[in-house]
């Protein structure tokens, strides 16, 4: 029976959609955010899949503690091109989903340090 990760799959969906807007920026010619923001965006399932297999849990902790900051940044990058006039696209869905990401891995976290 397989065990669902719910951060773990949300974080693999975020990532996919990021490539996706990746690509759409490149085809414009938007080099240094769109590159920044996948490297980020990218880092928060990674770190979250690390987390999973951690060898105690301050490494859980720490793992999930890095995956909270890529995706700080990545709401960031997000941020800049919404507000700023690079693109036309509009990134409003996935900084809704970035910061449902963020308050989930921080609720994680928590959770993790009242368990230490």
């Amino acid at each position: 029976m397989k065990t669902e990760n719910i951060i773990a799959d949300k974080t693999f969906k975020f990532s996919l959609s990021i490539i996706s807007l990746f690509k759409k920026l490149q085809e414009e010619k938007e080099f240094i955010i769109s590159k920044q923001m996948l490297r980020s965006s990218t880092s928060i399932g990674a770190n979250v899949q690390e987390a999973t297999a951690a060898q105690s849990k301050r490494d859980f902790i720490n793992k999930m503690s890095i995956a909270s900051k890529e995706a700080r940044e990545t709401k960031y990058w997000l941020r800049l091109l919404s507000e700023s006039e690079l693109t036309e696209i509009n990134v409003s869905n996935e900084i809704r989903e970035i910061t449902h990401i963020i308050n989930i891995i921080t609720k994680i976290i928590i959770t993790a340090r009242k368990n230490v």
